[in-house]
């Protein structure tokens, strides 16, 4: 792993703490346990990001059954791997290993078919499932894959001892793995020592959360949010981006922060189908149905 060493940008003022969301757990796949962080019902809130999942077990029987076939239209799906190993395969013959510290980018588009198989029996299994929304002009371009490997994903450190892998847009002066027209995402995995703080900026029109997923608490814009909690960033038009800081004496913490330019477009859903109508929604259905969907 190359880290890069960046001087510390200032925000003047931190946006600060709208909500604290706590995840819930539930089933997917093969009855994988995990953790929906970003619901349904904050879709519109936190636009253009439609779901993220948090998964995380040392029981085999948690994860074992994996994500067997099943197909994506409209959107795009981000998978953030910390531990484990899983098998991609799709309908467009994309196939990829997602092991520890790597990423796979996923446009959905018009449509495609895909598993995501775990490859180990035992031991640890854990990452995220972010799903990003396209543009109505977008949602029925061709598929396209990225399978983005550990070394391939930019690192940086700062004074202190902070490290941040940036997963997707730019910050710092450092470009991500995967920058995205549109919608702007920035995605970036923070581990922020003890005693630490942390400053990003932000555009002020853009929408923002932070999943703290390790340690016990951080600061974000000032509040104290505790692990497996997520924080919706205020939409501050004064604030130019947000501060991150671990109390000294505790352990580091681990940061997923998200952003991204809203769509402002309708949102409809079913399911693995992102439109935004619902008779392109019963298209959707009617295509798989048929086998239209991936061809």
């Amino acid at each position: 792993m190359n880290t890069t060493t960046v001087s510390p940008a200032t925000v003047t003022r931190s946006r600060g703490v709208e909500r604290l969301v706590r995840g819930q757990p539930t089933s997917d796949g093969a009855g994988v346990k995990l953790t929906r962080v970003l619901t349904q019902p904050l879709q519109q809130r936190l636009d253009p990001f439609l779901m993220l999942d948090a998964f995380g077990s040392d029981a085999a029987s948690d994860y074992i059954g994996g994500f067997p076939d099943h197909p994506h239209r409209g959107f795009e799906t981000v998978t953030v791997m910390k531990a484990g190993r899983m098998r991609h395969h799709d309908s467009v013959g994309n196939t990829g290993l997602l092991e520890p510290g790597s990423v796979q980018w996923m446009t959905a588009g018009r449509g495609i078919i895909h598993s995501e198989m775990p490859e180990q029996e035992e031991g640890r299994m854990a990452g995220f499932q972010l799903w990003v929304n396209l543009a109505a002009r977008d949602k029925m371009q061709p598929p396209a894959y990225r399978d983005v490997p550990p070394q391939g994903v930019p690192v940086f450190a700062l004074e202190g001892g902070i490290q941040v892998r940036v997963i997707a847009g730019s910050t710092h002066g450092v470009t991500g793995a995967v920058t995205r027209p549109t919608t702007e995402p920035l995605v970036l995995d923070i581990v922020l020592p003890a005693g630490a703080s942390f400053d990003v900026p932000l555009p002020a029109g853009h929408n923002a959360f932070a999943y703290v997923y390790g340690g016990v608490a951080a600061q974000v814009g000032g509040a104290t949010v505790a692990s497996e909690h997520m924080a919706i960033l205020s939409n501050d038009a004064a604030a130019d981006g947000v501060r991150f800081a671990a109390s000294a004496g505790e352990r580091a913490v681990q940061i997923l922060l998200v952003a991204g330019a809203p769509l402002r477009e309708p949102i409809a859903q079913y399911g693995p189908f992102v439109m935004n109508t619902t008779q392109e929604l019963h298209q959707a259905v009617a295509d798989f149905q048929s086998g239209a969907l991936a061809t």
